[in-house]
């Protein structure tokens, strides 16, 4: 399994900066995350083989058993590495086989699940065990079975059988349950078996989904809920379906993003400050998010969230400004500080969210919500300007990472060039004073950006 190197043609880099992209941007971020996924496979190996002893040897049978899966069924064992929940489990594996605390042991039976997930993927005739975190056994990828009363430590065992049928038991339990029969459609929950739910289809038949259940999925999310009841689900997939009918008519280059491959929201619940969302930059493919109100709020929610996807994906192909920096800079979308690194995330995020209120204020047939996309755009096309002039002055970008936020700038001048009505432009102005005031009033004088 050696990874290959990977080649980004400037134009499609110029397309990325410009916040586009398409398919085809997100196809190539996709096998380069699978490649580093795959290096990160050999490097827990490596680390785990310098610790030696029991986490040596399972690692070496988890090695054994994906290399297997893979050269029996390539893309089976692809679909596993590239989940959104192999990112935090194989990196944070590694950084416990390479920074061990005394006494800890690292958790190798990570890996093997990840193993194990591919090889019932494959059909590949096998029998594997590791020790149980608690009553649910997950297979990455695929679901997750319920074995009630479990403990941790207590061992889980996956067969599959010669007819390629995988099946999941925890024989030592106390209350130990006939096996889970892991079903061959890979979205169902019956029985002890649950599954992700399958809101949508997107046009290449790449699937929108919904988990509540797998916490590696988002390791960091709050407010994440227990599995949701069937009406919750019905209500995610209604809005979900409208937001995919917005994006294909209106924003055909964020849907073609958007069904470029498999997407996994995580659901949450129970958040204070309204609409939430969040990605992270080892879950590739997912977004984090509450239960948007509106087919349109659920559009703009992807829209945002798939440029943090593909930025944190290119910042693992290119160093696009300097590491270190201590400076802290105002955000016109935050109420804290930011980093430089958030900084340019948020702005490329909003970048998006501005050429989405653009093309909206055009196709909307509401006369009320046209007013709303009008102010919306208005307030993020100048507010991303004004920090993306920051990333410029700031000093720490490399020359990539100026050519980077200079094709930002290009779009976000022509952007502003555009006529916006009046009372949209003096709303949009009365909110930036009143989100900087309030900002300077919470956290003092940290570096601001240019009135």
């Amino acid at each position: 399994m050696t990874p290959l190197p990977h080649r980004m043609p400037g134009v499609l880099f110029d397309e990325v900066a410009a916040g586009c992209g398409g398919a085809g941007a997100l196809r190539l971020l996709a096998r380069a995350e699978h490649s580093r996924r795959l290096a990160c496979v050999y490097a827990v190996t490596a680390a785990a083989r310098d610790t030696g002893g029991a986490v040596a040897q399972e690692a070496e049978r988890a090695w054994e058993l994906l290399v297997a899966a893979r050269n029996a069924a390539p893309d089976a064992a692809a679909a596993v590495l590239t989940h959104p929940s192999a990112g935090p489990a194989l990196f944070g594996l590694l950084a416990r086989l390479t920074q061990r605390r005394e006494g800890a042991q690292p958790p190798v039976h990570w890996f093997t699940a990840l193993a194990a997930a591919a090889a019932v993927r494959a059909g590949l005739p096998m029998r594997v065990t590791w020790p149980a975190a608690g009553p649910w056994v997950a297979l990455p990828s695929l679901g997750r079975a319920h074995f009630p009363g479990a403990r941790p430590g207590e061992r889980v065992e996956v067969r599959v059988g010669d007819d390629g049928r995988a099946r999941i038991a925890v024989p030592g339990s106390a209350l130990a349950r006939s096996p889970v029969t892991v079903p061959r459609d890979p979205y169902p929950s019956k029985g002890h078996w649950r599954g992700a739910h399958l809101l949508t289809a997107l046009d290449t038949d790449a699937p929108l989904l919904l988990d509540p259940l797998d916490p590696s999925c988002f390791p960091h999310a709050e407010g994440r809920p227990g599995d949701l009841g069937a009406d919750e689900v019905s209500r995610w997939a209604s809005v979900a379906r409208d937001a995919c009918r917005l994006l294909r008519a209106d924003h055909p280059e964020t849907y073609a993003e958007l069904a470029a491959g498999p997407r996994l929201l995580v659901p949450l619940t129970g958040t204070a400050r309204g609409s939430v969302s969040g990605s992270s930059a080892e879950t590739f493919g997912c977004v984090a998010m509450s239960l948007p109100p509106t087919g349109t709020a659920f559009a703009v929610t992807m829209a945002h969230e798939m440029q943090h996807n593909k930025f944190a994906a290119l910042l693992h192909l290119f160093d696009l400004f300097e590491a270190g920096g201590q400076e802290l800079y105002y955000a016109p979308w935050r109420s804290d500080p930011r980093p430089l690194l958030g900084l340019f995330h948020g702005a490329y995020a909003h970048l998006g969210v501005a050429q989405f209120w653009n093309r909206r204020r055009e196709s909307e047939p509401d006369a009320a919500l046209r007013a709303a996309a009008h102010l919306r755009f208005a307030r993020w096309r100048s507010a991303t300007r004004e920090a993306t002039l920051v990333l410029l002055d700031s000093g720490r970008l490399t020359p990539l990472g100026q050519r980077f936020a200079g094709r930002m700038l290009d779009t976000l001048d022509a952007l502003c060039r555009l006529p916006v009505p009046a009372p949209a432009l003096r709303r949009a102005d009365a909110e930036a004073r009143d989100h900087r005031a309030a900002w300077h009033d919470r956290n003092g004088r940290a570096r601001a950006l240019p009135v």
